[in-house]
């Protein structure tokens, strides 16, 4: 299986076509500074000192609905559910389920 990888913002890494293509190592080991540039949303989160935005009291806040519903780059609330999810069972579990069903 590989390597199981996460955003703060809820986007499974481990299936995003930009990763290899911009050897991006994801937020949480990039802190924030990912292959676009800063990301506001894994900035918030560190400056909370947050693993993810499961974690935040305040999720879905207006920042993240913008990004996950944004018409270019949005994904139509998934990462949101992904996080509500990884909140619930956690995102190793979520994931390896995941993974068995691909």
């Amino acid at each position: 299986m590989n390597q199981l990888i996460r955003s703060r913002c809820g986007i499974f890494c481990t299936e995003c076509r930009y990763r290899e293509k911009m050897k991006c190592p994801g937020c949480m080991e990039a802190k924030g500074q990912v292959f676009w540039g800063e990301c506001a949303l894994a900035t918030c989160s560190v400056q909370k000192g947050l693993a993810g935005c499961e974690e935040c009291p305040e999720m879905p806040c207006e920042r993240l609905k913008e990004f996950s519903y944004d018409k270019k780059q949005g994904d139509n609330g998934q990462r949101i559910e992904n996080l509500r999810a990884w909140k619930v069972s956690g995102f190793d579990a979520w994931a390896k389920g995941r993974q068995k069903h691909k």
